[in-house]
């Protein structure tokens, strides 16, 4: 059956885009597409059926590692039945777990949930009344399942700061874990993934008065360059609301406690990760 070998389970906010795109920019590796199939995860993905996620991955060549990069797949309690329908068809894959400073990665989420017009500016107020901000970056928790389920050699700890650090020493230890027979080489020309510093701020009705081509088109004949460049300035990162120092020191003490937590798990990589 054509399944992956390895899966790259999250964390969200913390590099899976590139990394996957690295590897599958490698000889004898295979990433499916969509990046993200969520097939695990996702109830409405997975009600698809085993034949659309085998699918995914028939472009493979004959003896290509093939892989998926799902964040959805380390996001508890929000997907609660990954695991188990993940073991009633992956039976020893190759995992590799993506994280990154946990507070830096809850600001970063919530600066993409209030561009996206779902949270407000208020980031106390966001904290508050969307647990998922801090439960995504408490990876000892979301880790755990997977490694009792799988073993924890199974597992690769990683982080954006090391893949930042050292691409292409990185790479090649996550090629290694994964099975690569020849060594990874990391390719500069792909850049970055979801670089957050071009997102724009969607406002209310954004879909019907920008995301349209109708007003694509009547936006260009009628509103003059410079003015349209100003406003998409206005709407950009510049004005992106911060957190209060408080705030991030009570996520600095709440986080404290799981990186303890996912140290005493022992698995590959988390010590250099956290470090």
């Amino acid at each position: 059956m054509a399944l992956p070998d390895f899966v790259i389970l999250g964390a969200m906010k913390c590099g899976t885009s590139t990394l996957a795109a690295q590897l599958g920019a490698q000889e004898g590796v295979f990433m499916s597409t969509p990046k993200e199939p969520n097939f695990f995860s996702d109830d409405d993905v997975y009600a698809q059926g085993l034949d659309w996620y085998q699918a995914l991955f028939d472009g493979a060549e004959a003896g290509a590692l093939r892989g998926e990069a799902s964040t959805h797949y380390t996001k508890l309690p929000t997907h609660p039945h990954t695991l188990e329908r993940m073991r009633m068809v992956l039976e020893a894959p190759r995992l590799v777990y993506m994280i990154r400073n946990p507070v830096a990665r809850a600001v970063s989420h919530y600066i993409h949930e209030w561009t996206e017009g779902r949270m407000s500016a208020d980031p106390v107020s966001a904290f508050e009344t969307h647990p998922e901000l801090i439960d995504y970056g408490r990876y000892a928790m979301q880790i755990t399942p997977f490694a009792e389920a799988y073993g924890p050699e199974a597992i690769l700890v990683t982080s954006l700061e090391r893949l930042t650090g050292d691409p292409e020493g990185e790479l090649v230890r996550i090629g290694a874990h994964i099975g690569m027979g020849a060594r990874a080489v990391w390719q500069a020309d792909l850049g970055a993934k979801n670089v957050s510093s071009e997102r724009i701020r969607k406002l209310p009705l954004h879909g019907l008065l920008v995301g349209n081509p109708v007003a694509t088109a009547l936006r260009r004949s009628l509103v003059p360059k410079a003015l349209r460049t100003r406003i998409r300035q206005a709407r950009s990162f510049g004005d992106r609301p911060e957190l209060p120092d408080n705030l991030k020191e009570q996520l600095h003490q709440i986080f404290a406690e799981d990186q303890a937590a996912l140290m005493e798990l022992g698995l590959p990589g988390a010590r250099e990760a956290l470090s």
